[in-house]
This record gives structure tokens, C-alpha cells and sequence, in this order.
């Protein structure tokens, strides 16, 4: 009987100090950076859905199945929006994060929350303030296309930078 006692206490201490070390281990890891661009995936590559944030400059990226790297479509689109937030630096702005249909509704919520953030990063890494920038995740809830295809999901990953009403 005693040693099923010593035998509970080791494991219970030993349960402590792993759980205690993965907890400061979270604690003291840095944010990672920005993911590089990328041209790969099923990342929306049409026009027709493309709205604007001013003259020349589209107000959303698309990303890949699962994803929220930026592609190179979608960087050339944010140095666009990065140098129109340079010249108007009294204008804030929210990016939406969006996500298909599939998946649950809170992956979709993460999903589009990793989407719009990716984007906040490398405008900030271009010289942004980030105080000028929200963040707002809508997941599946707001759909460009509603539609259930291939064509209509790869119009709805996305993020979108919004002017204030």
C-alpha cells in the first residue's frame, strides 16, 4: 500500500513539472513572423470578385485551402495597400478574416482570425502603425459567393481591408 502511495506522488510530481514547463515554455516563445509569400495552392486568382480601398488599390487577399500565408498575388495586393496607408496616415482600417463554408464554425472563426492577422503583420512590416489597424475574424458568416463549389470557396478565403463607415 505504501508504495502505490510513493508511486502516485512521483507521477503527480512529475505530471507538475511537465506541465508547468510547457506553460512557460508558450509563455517565453516569441510571436513568429510574418509567413513568406508563396504562389502555390488554391488561392483565388480571378478578378471579378476584386473591389477597392481606393483607385488601384484592391481591398482583399486570397489564400489557399486551410492557409493564411500570404501569396505573391496577395503581397503585390497589400504593398498596394501599405503605400495608400502611407500617404493617408490618418486613415484607420479593419481587416476581415474570412474562411469557406467547410470546416466548423469555430475553426473557420481561427482560420479567418490567422488570415487577417498575417495581413496586419506585413502591413505593419511595412511601416503601418498598429494602432491603425482592427482585426475582426467572421469565419464562414459572411460569404462573397454563396454558392457550395470549388469557385465559391476560393472566393471566400480571404481577407478584406475596410474604411470606416
Amino acid at each position: 500500500m505504501k508504495l502505490v502511495k510513493i508511486s502516485f506522488i512521483h507521477v503527480a510530481v512529475l505530471l507538475s513539472l511537465f506541465l508547468g514547463a510547457c506553460t512557460t515554455a508558450q509563455k517565453a516563445t516569441a510571436p513568429a513572423p510574418a509567413p513568406a509569400p508563396v504562389a502555390e495552392g488554391d488561392a483565388y486568382t480571378g478578378t471579378d470578385t476584386v473591389k477597392f480601398l481606393a483607385d488601384g488599390v484592391p481591398d482583399r487577399v486570397f489564400f489557399s485551402t486551410n492557409k493564411f500565408n500570404l501569396t505573391t498575388a496577395a503581397v503585390n495586393s497589400l504593398n498596394k495597400q501599405a503605400a495608400f496607408l502611407k500617404a493617408n496616415a490618418n486613415l484607420n482600417v479593419t481587416v476581415e478574416g474570412h474562411a469557406d463554408e467547410r470546416g466548423t464554425r469555430e475553426y473557420n472563426l481561427a482560420l479567418g482570425e490567422k488570415r487577417a492577422n498575417v495581413v496586419k503583420d506585413y502591413l505593419i512590416s511595412n511601416g503601418i502603425a498598429s494602432n491603425r489597424i482592427k482585426v475582426v475574424s467572421y469565419g464562414k458568416e459572411r460569404p462573397a459567393n454563396p454558392a457550395s463549389s470549388a469557385l465559391a470557396w476560393s472566393q471566400n478565403r480571404r481577407s478584406v481591408t475596410v474604411r470606416p463607415n
